[in-house]
């Protein structure tokens, strides 16, 4: 398992030994710690949960505070908790941290964030359409115009592009590469961006697809 539940911090660049200018975004990946263990045998498939973040004891919901004091960890709190897979051999134990050291230089991460939330937005803003002309006894400037069929089907089609909620999606920005880690610090500097606002929480895990 490869994974860390992390703090985007933000963007910056960084120079490679070629004196290449490269764009990074800077994660504050861990410490996280191991608040459970899930086994085949006994669940069905493994899987490993770490905690990250800190929070009061009054601002958790009785299900973390439970699971936490469960595991027989006591005066600290999660203000986040994530499972991730671990593959067959792999063990860890309850209460041990995991820090940024599991990554290093040259691999490739998947990073999972929550994009900006944007409000309720037209159909220029969300879906780039063109809108209507400025002049000329144009009535529907930034209008989506005609939505729907005359006799048939004689209803709107289902997932036609109409205004409404933009941004305040998951998603997950593959193949990215991690050009630095600094152990001391917990932090990560993949290159490329990465989806979310500063201070948002987001997964770091190894990639699929390399």
């Amino acid at each position: 398992m490869k994974g860390l539940i992390g703090k985007k911090i933000g963007m910056t660049q960084v120079y490679d030994e070629a004196g290449v200018l490269i764009p990074v975004t800077v994660v504050s990946a861990g410490p996280c710690k191991v608040i459970g263990v899930k086994t085949k045998e006994r669940d069905g498939y493994a899987a490993v949960q770490v905690g990250f973040g800190d929070k009061k004891k009054n601002n958790v919901t009785k299900a973390i505070r439970g699971q936490v004091e469960k595991a027989g960890i006591s005066g600290w709190y999660p203000a986040c908790i994530r499972e991730f897979r671990i593959d067959e051999g792999e063990s860890y134990e309850i209460g041990a941290d995991l820090t940024a050291e599991i990554f290093a230089e040259g691999e490739y991460l998947d990073v999972t964030g929550t994009t900006k939330g944007r409000g309720y937005s037209g159909v220029m803003r969300r879906h780039h359409f063109k809108g209507g002309r400025d002049g000329h006894g144009g009535g529907w400037h930034r209008k989506p115009g005609s939505i729907g069929c005359r006799e048939m089907p004689g209803n709107i089609m289902k997932g036609k592009k109409m205004p409404g909620q933009l941004g305040s999606d998951v998603r997950t920005v593959q193949n990215l590469k991690v050009v630095r880690v600094s152990a001391e610090d917990n932090l990560i500097f993949v290159s490329g961006a990465i989806p979310g606002p500063n201070g948002g929480t987001v997964l770091v895990k190894k990639a699929k697809k390399k």
